[in-house]
């Protein structure tokens, strides 16, 4: 979407204008199309539909207008070419990697990664005869180490979930340019807003769109965004096959959430860095980890990469699991839940939800300890927020 001298509208204008179809009757709002399949006047158009030759819709699963515009808009907002819509953000990074892969090829992935993402590379992917190794993804040097002649892609989050590792994309996307391997990026804790990992060299950008876009805790949502060639050649027949579609309703839904995602995660990013400011100055905090901080270890990084620091603290209090349990009980405001991005301040204890899955030695890989908690600021006042965590932190020291 562009003016009439061909400059481009800025994100915010984006969100909110990108991508519309409008029907006959010239709505304002986008439009549901909540139908499975689509008729066609003749057989001959049918013909040309299945054959190509007619851009029309389908079927459901295939392709939908309300779900093409939820696309098209993220699209445009991420810089890439081409996208699918899926059912979830696991859906969208499941699909993103085994359309990629084949028997008796390898994955190099950093290895602190959201649990069931962790799952797929460590249980799923062996089945099918795919090879993997896990790095410290902070290190160049063991993406180096890790390849093989056979190694066909690199996956990282960054920042990593829960514990806010960020990794040099464009140097890792270099090493992966180096030996023709693809690069997938798990973009959902910066958001499109505050990092854009196309424009750093990686070639496929994954999202839960559960988090963010929608903000505010209505339904699930993924999608994977690439150049058309790649879709076209890799993603395209696995998802019209395998079925990941997004219902149109989510896909409305969701749409709804772009329109407002720059003024939530906006304030939300203000209020997390205020947050996160408190509970470094507090003695039960043993450990404190914002990407806004200037101590956060990879700040250098964050300065070339990032333009924010999002919306997502990770913390460890002094105790351990009981201090942990007794800081989220002793809360008023900010609820117990594993999901993130939502417009309600969120708290989860990895090692018990979202991360439990993996040994010790994968949650101390991942940089999970017993005490940690991840923290998901919403739009609440700020400052009710931290009187919320200072009844946490007085619970915490007293457990």
């Amino acid at each position: 979407m562009t003016t009439d001298t061909e400059k481009p509208f800025s994100i915010e204008t984006q969100l909110i204008h990108s991508g519309v179809i409008r029907s006959q009757f010239a709505e304002t709002s986008e439009s549901i199309f909540l139908t499975q399949g689509f008729v066609y006047p003749t057989a001959e158009a049918a013909l040309a539909r299945f054959n190509g030759e007619d851009p029309g819709f389908i079927y459901s699963r295939y392709a939908n207008p309300t779900t093409q515009m939820f696309e098209d808009r993220m699209c445009a907002i991420e810089g890439a070419e081409d996208a699918r819509a899926m059912a979830s953000g696991m859906a969208a990074v499941t699909s993103a990697l085994l359309c990629s892969l084949k028997a008796g090829d390898h994955i190099v992935s950093a290895r602190a990664l959201f649990g069931s993402c962790r799952w797929v590379i460590e249980n799923l992917m062996p089945r099918y005869g795919i090879e993997f190794t896990f790095v410290d993804g902070r290190d160049l040097d063991a993406w180096k180490k890790a390849v093989r002649p056979n190694t066909k892609l690199f996956f990282m989050e960054s920042p990593t979930n829960p514990s806010l590792e960020v990794i040099d994309i464009r140097a890792v996307a270099d090493i992966a340019n180096g030996i023709g391997a693809r690069v997938v990026v798990d973009n959902v804790f910066a958001t499109p807003l505050y990092q854009k990992p196309l424009q750093l060299g990686a070639h496929v950008v994954v999202y839960s769109a559960t988090k963010h876009i929608d903000g505010q805790g209505r339904c699930l949502g993924g999608i994977v965004l690439s150049d058309k060639k790649w879709i076209d050649e890799n993603l395209h027949d696995y998802f019209r096959h395998t079925g990941p579609s997004m219902s149109p309703f989510n896909a409305w839904t969701l749409l709804k959430g772009l329109e407002t995602l720059a003024v939530r995660v906006e304030y939300q990013t203000k209020s997390a860095a205020r947050v996160a400011d408190y509970l470094a100055e507090s003695d039960v905090v043993s450990r404190l980890l914002y990407a806004g901080r200037a101590d956060h270890p990879q700040a250098d990084i964050i300065r070339k990469q990032m333009t924010g620091g999002s919306t997502l603290i990770c913390f460890d209090v002094k105790g351990g699991q009981k201090a942990a349990f007794a800081f989220e009980n002793a809360l008023k405001i900010i609820r117990i839940s594993n999901n993130l991005g939502d417009a309600k301040s969120l708290i989860t204890h990895p090692a018990t939800t979202t991360h439990k899955s993996l040994d010790d030695q994968g949650r101390a890989e991942a940089g999970i300890g017993d005490g940690s908690l991840r923290l998901s600021i919403g739009l609440e006042n700020p400052d009710d927020l931290i009187a919320d965590i200072e009844r946490g932190l007085k619970a915490a020291a007293a457990a």
